[in-house]
């Protein structure tokens, strides 16, 4: 009936139900500012937190997958993750 899930499973999904919480708060926030200039500001903050959560999970899920991955492909996924995060923060 219950299935026992990875730990690395479990702190991914956390992780997300953790990032969405933090989105719906701000949006919650942003309803009760009702300032356009505050909620930009408010708005431009997740900036951060998308980001570092993205690093965290595909840290934990790698951290999970190291035994049956390879060293190089690792490299290559963190590679690919480096190239979102350069795209997303470029201008």
């Amino acid at each position: 009936m219950f299935q026992i899930f990875e730990k690395a499973i479990m702190g991914m999904a956390l992780l997300r139900i953790l990032s969405g919480s933090i989105e719906i708060f701000v949006a919650i926030l942003i309803l009760r500012i009702n300032d356009i200039e505050k909620a930009l500001f408010v708005n431009s903050s997740l900036a951060l937190v998308g980001p570092i959560i993205l690093m965290i999970t595909t840290t934990i899920g790698l951290v999970g997958l190291s035994e049956k991955v390879s060293f190089i492909k690792l490299i290559w996924i963190f590679g690919g993750v480096a190239c979102i995060l350069y795209g997303v923060k470029s201008n």
